[in-house]
Formats: structure tokens, C-alpha cells, sequence
């Protein structure tokens, strides 16, 4: 399970070190793709096949659906860590998410999210805000 935030830096080559407590879940390799609100989901190997099977039940006849899905999969890039822990990622995910050097690595129990720093500190704000009446909701329909 992938948890916690973490400052890290986006290295001239592209490569953001993926921190230590990240690492053993993504032995087995990666697939780096667009998430919402302009960050980049990445997947563990395993959680990706998942993930893949549910985009792959939406309706083709939907026009939402297949440009989801098109947006999904055509921006996927499988990856693996080096003997640093470091990954890299595509140019066309980082123009997406506005990554330039400050980056916040987030856990979100199945899987990564990475953002531009600033990013993440607006979504992380406006989170926040809503957390109390989330729970509040959740606990009201006995989650």
C-alpha cells in the first residue's frame, strides 16, 4: 500500500527518485499515465492489469468512454526503477502534469499520484476543506 507525500525533485534527464517506502511495490516494474486534475497515476504492475480491465468494460458505444479510454491508454508508458529507485517520465506526461523541477510524490493506497508541486498544493488545499463533510457523508451511509 502506497502512502504519505514526499518533496522530490524532477532530475535534467526527466527522472523523479520514487521514495524508499515506494519501492518494493513497484519491483516488478510500472505504467505511468494521465490522471485527473493534470497529475500522473502510477501503477504498479499487478494494480495496472486491474486498472486496464475496468477502462476495458466501458461502453464503446459512448463517445465519453472511448475518449477516456483513448486518453488512458495512449498516454501509458510501462517503466522500471533503476538501481537508484529513480524512474523516468515521457516528456508527453510531464508537459500534462506541468512538471518541471518541484515535484510532491503522493501515496494513494493502490497507486502513486505525482505532481507539479504548486498543483498539488492548490488540490491538496481544496481537499481538505471537503474532508470533514466527506467523512461526515461516508459515516451517514454506514462506510
Amino acid at each position: 500500500m502506497f502512502l504519505g507525500e514526499y518533496s522530490h525533485s524532477l532530475d535534467e534527464k526527466g527522472r523523479v527518485v520514487m521514495p524508499s517506502k515506494f519501492r518494493m511495490g513497484l519491483d516488478d516494474g510500472c505504467v505511468m499515465t494521465k490522471g485527473q486534475e493534470h497529475c500522473i497515476y502510477v501503477f504498479p504492475m499487478d494494480r495496472w492489469e486491474e486498472e486496464s480491465a475496468k477502462v476495458l468494460k466501458l461502453p464503446r458505444t459512448d463517445r465519453r468512454a472511448r475518449n477516456f479510454s483513448r486518453s488512458f491508454f495512449a498516454s501509458a508508458s510501462d517503466q522500471a526503477l533503476d538501481r537508484q529507485g529513480r524512474v523516468q517520465i515521457p516528456e508527453s506526461l510531464r508537459r500534462y502534469a506541468g512538471l518541471e523541477k518541484d515535484l510532491t510524490v503522493v501515496g494513494v493506497a493502490d497507486r502513486i499520484e505525482v505532481w507539479a508541486t504548486d498543483t498539488w498544493r492548490s488540490v491538496a488545499a481544496e481537499a481538505d476543506e471537503y474532508y470533514a463533510e466527506i467523512a461526515e457523508a461516508l459515516s451517514e451511509d454506514g462506510i
